[in-house]
């Protein structure tokens, strides 16, 4: 006998890799160039220099022993203080190395975070639309997650609903700014509204709700947007983030969690993390790449491409009929499907090899997600694919 939930989980992919893996099967059959793939959120631009010149020099100057062995298990101590510094310098803020886990990515980050705050029956709010992956990590642990849909005119936490979904039972909240799918950023009025409402419910139910905030995406914005350092504003705070998305690094997984040195036993809950790490296996993240955040942290690909992607999209969107959900971070873009049922309209989207992801799973029906990281020569040649896809449906009005 095997963990059926586990199998479960093994056997039937998520929308978005599911996707993706029929992208790359229909590219071997008519050609890359005629599969318009905006299925998943995979950096199409290069990693900074310095990644590759970091890499270079461990590889050549450190000893090979030391740097293919063992760090401690929640990571080097001189690469977590090397964090800590650049984010109390950057932020303004107080962060103790001690209280950081370096982590195979934001995934385990979360993974992790959840592990060590949760127990079965627990209850954690995920604020639609949300990385469906969420829900499974949460879950995994015998937590409950429980889906608090977003003011979807201006995709802000919508403070009214969250304050009826918390319960006695509520442990933590998940929030995402950049968000993914839709690429809103929550603002400082939105953040101070819900850190005074955690902070209320937490005095009511005696016991805190943790904020945990992934960010994969923060340095991923545009124009004048600015990203709030939560911690500032609601003490009993969790940072995942991971080098993923900002250096282009999604294959090397590293990433860490940071726990705010004001939180309420910050020092237990660090335990826990640490604990938690243990319980996964979740030890001692990859050597090399721990060794070369010092070096990169702060650095981001050139993410004006993604800017151009998403004017270029947008604007051409629009002018086709389509409703586009402005996206201020990150590199996706939300649309509104044109017919009520999101999955039917991205199998109408293949027929025009277009490849859209349906909003269901990330607890938003009617929409779908284009992640526009993707070179912009495809995104004009998907152009005319889009504009069919469109006038399609005006025909049969």
């Amino acid at each position: 006998m095997v963990n059926e939930k586990m199998r479960g989980l093994g056997a039937c992919r998520s929308v978005i890799r599911e996707l993706f893996e029929y992208g790359k099967k229909r590219k071997t059959e008519i050609g890359d160039e005629n599969v318009f793939d905006f299925s998943i959120g995979n950096p199409s631009v290069p990693s900074p220099a310095i990644v590759n010149e970091t890499l270079t020099c461990l590889l050549q100057k450190k000893d090979a022993v030391s740097l293919h062995g063992y760090t401690s298990a929640q990571g080097d101590a001189g690469v977590r203080r090397a964090i800590a510094d650049y984010v109390a310098s950057t932020h303004n803020a107080t962060v103790n190395p001690d209280l950081i886990y370096l982590t195979v990515g934001a995934a385990a980050s979360l993974t992790i975070s959840l592990s060590a705050l949760t127990v079965a029956g627990d209850e954690v709010i995920l604020l639609a639309p949300f990385f469906p992956e969420y829900r499974v990590f949460v879950e995994r642990n015998g937590a409950v997650a429980v889906p608090v849909l977003c003011d979807t005119k201006t995709f802000q936490p919508d403070l009214d609903a969250i304050r009826a979904a918390i319960t006695p039972k509520t442990r933590a909240i998940i929030v995402n700014s950049p968000n993914n799918p839709t690429g809103a950023v929550m603002t400082k009025e939105s953040i101070e509204g819900l850190a005074a409402l955690l902070s209320e419910a937490s005095k009511e139910n005696g016991q805190p709700i943790y904020l945990i905030a992934d960010e994969p995406y923060c340095e991923l914005v545009y124009g004048d947007i600015e990203v709030p350092y939560l911690p500032h504003f609601y003490a009993n705070t969790l940072i995942c983030y991971s080098f993923s998305k900002s250096l282009s690094l999604p294959g090397e997984r590293i990433g860490y969690i940071l726990v705010n040195p004001d939180a309420e036993d910050a020092t237990a809950v660090y335990q826990a993390v640490c604990g938690a790490g243990r319980a996964l296996g979740f030890v001692c993240a990859p050597a090399l790449f721990q060794y070369m955040i010092p070096a990169v942290i702060g650095k981001t690909a050139d993410i004006s491409i993604y800017d151009t992607n998403r004017r270029l999209l947008s604007e051409a969107l629009t002018s086709y009929g389509y409703e586009v959900v402005n996206p201020d971070g990150a590199f996706y873009l939300f649309v509104k499907a044109l017919e009520g049922d999101a999955t039917a309209f991205c199998e109408r989207a293949k027929e025009h090899e277009l490849l859209l992801v349906a909003s269901d799973s990330f607890g938003c029906p009617g929409y779908v997600r284009i992640s526009y990281c993707v070179t912009t020569e495809q995104i004009q040649r998907s152009l005319p694919a889009f504009k069919a896809l469109a006038e399609s449906y005006k025909t049969e009005k």
